[in-house]
């Protein structure tokens, strides 16, 4: 790709995501601009210049990140991320999202998410990329041979929860990739290159095309194991449930030798690496008092909107606020700075999700004591 040809790309993939609610709200928009508002300038072309000043424009108009990733089949800022790269290889790459996840110790599978289990003891598992309703179709049909299936939409976070299911499996030896691999993520290429190639020191996939596929909640030895242990198979755009239940129930035959034994086909469990886990307590103080003041909730079932009255602690009334949902008025209360406490942001969640429910549903709202 041409340098121009680059710029012209990545100017029309994030005038198009930035027209979008969902990217605006959204990390990998916020990463993409802050990375690119970094690397753009140093290319030093006058097209380049412009596009840095459009993307500080950008940057501002977006919202707060109310989610990392939602795995969209198109990805916008994805897309233009990887047209920089692929127009400025010199320049190096971006970093990646820092997210974890939780992991479940004592139990398969290991790691927590949407999935179905079918056969603990199966050789078989599936990831359908994309393609979400096509893990529950599988589950469903039960071929013999499936152990696990379910979606696998990030390059990054979504491959290292396969990598842990897997090692910490004793019997699964074949990781199907099937379904509609997501745009700009590449989560299915970037499977196949894992198994092809490995890691850099860096654990970022070697030969993955996809946007950030860099595995930061796995151990190199993790790693390792996972490519030993299960050979992974292509099926890549493929949502034929015959197809791949057939390529399943064939797999599901062939002998179990990967533990380097000629006869007993398991291996022994890989201990992986874990977040801490924290257990949520009853706090002794529920909300703490904030300088800022304290809130009145009325929601008003018959205007459709709710009406947020704000008062000092000499029960000063100082404004009143009107929203249609909680999200409006959640935002323009921390905007405002007319909640200080963490404790008391919340408790105001809480009750204005409460408050809109009530209008949704018709029932009684009552506001809980602060």
């Amino acid at each position: 790709m041409r340098n121009n040809d680059g710029i012209q790309t990545i100017r029309a993939e994030l005038e198009t995501g930035i027209q979008l609610a969902k990217c605006k709200k959204c990390g990998c928009m916020e990463e993409t601009l802050d990375n690119l508002s970094t690397l753009v300038p140093t290319v030093g072309t006058e097209e380049a210049q412009t596009l840095a000043r459009d993307i500080e424009t950008w940057a501002k108009t977006m919202e707060p990140v109310r989610y990392a990733c939602l795995g969209c089949d198109y990805c916008y800022p994805a897309v233009a991320q990887n047209a920089f790269a692929s127009a400025f290889p010199s320049v190096g790459h971006s970093p990646a999202l820092s997210c974890d996840f939780q992991v479940s110790n004592g139990s398969w599978p290991a790691v927590v998410g949407e999935y179905f289990v079918v056969d603990k003891t199966a050789t078989v598992a599936v990831s359908t990329l994309a393609s979400i309703s096509l893990a529950e179709d599988l589950a469903q049909r039960k071929p013999q041979g499936l152990a696990i299936v379910g979606k696998t939409e990030t390059e990054n976070i979504g491959i290292d929860k396969v990598i842990k299911n897997v090692v910490t499996s004793s019997t699964l030896r074949h990781l199907i990739v099937a379904g509609i691999d997501p745009k700009g993520h590449r989560t299915g290429n970037t499977l196949l290159a894992l198994a092809a190639n490995g890691v850099d020191e860096n654990r970022r996939v070697i030969g993955a095309s996809g946007k950030r596929p860099i595995l930061r909640n796995v151990t190199a030895a993790e790693i390792q194991a996972f490519r030993t242990q299960v050979q992974v198979i292509d099926m890549i755009g493929c949502e034929n449930l015959d197809q791949i239940s057939a390529r399943i129930e064939e797999l599901s035959q062939q002998p179990t030798t990967a533990c380097g034994c000629s006869e007993c086909g398991v291996t022994s469990p890989v201990s992986i690496s874990t977040a801490p886990k924290i257990v949520a307590t009853e706090p002794s103080q529920v909300v703490k008092m904030d300088r800022a003041g304290y809130f009145v909730i009325v929601p008003l079932a018959d205007k459709g909107v709710i009406v947020v009255e704000h008062y000092a602690y000499d029960n000063t009334l100082l404004r009143v606020i009107e929203g249609a949902n909680a999200r409006a008025l959640y935002a323009t209360l921390i905007a405002n700075g007319w909640v200080t406490e963490l404790s008391h942001a919340a408790y105001l969640g809480k009750e204005l999700a409460k408050a809109e429910l009530s209008i949704k549903l018709g029932f009684q709202y009552v506001q809980d004591g602060a």
